[in-house]
């Protein structure tokens, strides 16, 4: 194994970098993309906005030989970063080490993503496993809570901060997995469908379209919502055990399409790997994540429930919030 003075190996490395303020993000990030453009290894930028102008600006002539990728809006749903973001830089330069810069957690996320973020963070490890691929994730000491440093320590198994390396000693990213695997409150009042057989599914696509259109989805937000519920309750009758329920409901800012079935989730990375070519089936929840702006997972001992997420628009909000008060 071979050890740059950036601290990137030419295997797999998973490092969080710990920063407070811009000056201390510059200092690491600058030379570890100049060291791997140097090198010439291709380099993948992918953080914040007002991070990614900062990067681009310090890099001066060399920022067209980086790609860059505006995280807030690939990444808005955690779920879809690892097949559309890092793998699929990745693929593109096969027998290559790559380096990426990823920042999926920033002080802006809400508590109800933060939970699929952390769990996003902890799934790298395994789907990178035996890659040759450097991925550096940026956490703000300033901004950011102490769980959520708390799960970087356990989620990335070496840290750096300032010009120091090290093994992180709470590195444990199946307890990070867990500890966000967390249900989300059905409220009272949600619609609900159950889905016995696949010849349910034509009722089950008219009945999401037509909560969507009382909230002023335009088509294509139906189609993609029709999507979501055939997707999800199609894996969850061939994959899991007796019916599917689906319940549907705005929480404020989303509506919320939750499937409900009997069996056991036990690939986490189910729906986050890119689709295999020639290989039929294994889409379903790759497409629900692309759709949704957040998709959160609960897997428990005697079932598994799919939360699928779709924001709404101001005026869409209006319309819930006036169907609440009814």
């Amino acid at each position: 194994m071979t050890v740059t003075e950036t601290g990137a190996t030419r295997e797999f490395s998973h490092p969080a970098l710990f920063y407070d303020g811009d000056d201390e993000y510059l200092a690491a990030l600058v030379p570890f993309i100049r060291e791997g453009l140097a090198l010439g290894e291709p380099v993948a930028v992918a953080v914040p906005d007002a991070k990614l102008r900062l990067l681009r600006a310090a890099l001066g002539d060399s920022a067209p030989e980086v790609t860059w990728v505006e995280m807030e809006r690939e990444g808005r749903n955690p779920g879809r970063i690892i097949a559309t973001v890092l793998r699929a830089f990745a693929d593109e330069h096969p027998g290559a080490h790559v380096r990426i810069i990823g920042e999926p957690v920033w002080a802006g996320r809400t508590e109800l993503e933060y939970p699929a973020c952390a769990q996003h963070e902890a799934l790298i490890n395994p789907a990178f496993a035996g890659r040759e691929v450097t991925i550096v994730c940026p956490y703000d000491l300033a901004a950011l809570g102490a769980e959520v440093i708390a799960d970087a320590n356990a989620s990335h198994p070496t840290l750096w901060r300032g010009h120091r390396r090290t093994a992180s000693p709470d590195y444990d990213p199946g307890a990070v997995i867990e500890r966000h695997n967390r249900p989300i409150p059905t409220p009272e009042g949600a619609a609900e469908l159950t889905v016995a057989e696949f010849a349910d599914m034509g009722t089950a696509r008219r009945w999401a379209a037509e909560h969507g259109k009382r909230l002023g989805f335009d088509d294509a937000r139906l189609g993609d919502l029709e999507l979501i519920v055939t997707e999800l309750a199609t894996n969850s009758l061939c994959h899991g055990k007796g019916p599917s329920t689906v319940r549907l409901w705005t929480d404020g800012d989303h509506l919320v399409c939750e499937v409900h079935d009997f069996g056991r989730f036990d690939d986490a990375l189910a729906g986050r790997r890119p689709a295999r070519a020639g290989v039929i089936g294994g889409r379903g929840l790759l497409l629900v994540h692309r759709l949704c702006d957040l998709v959160r997972t609960h897997a428990a001992p005697d079932g598994t429930t799919q939360y699928a997420m779709m924001a709404l628009t101001s005026a869409q909000r209006s319309v819930a919030h006036r169907l609440l008060a009814q």
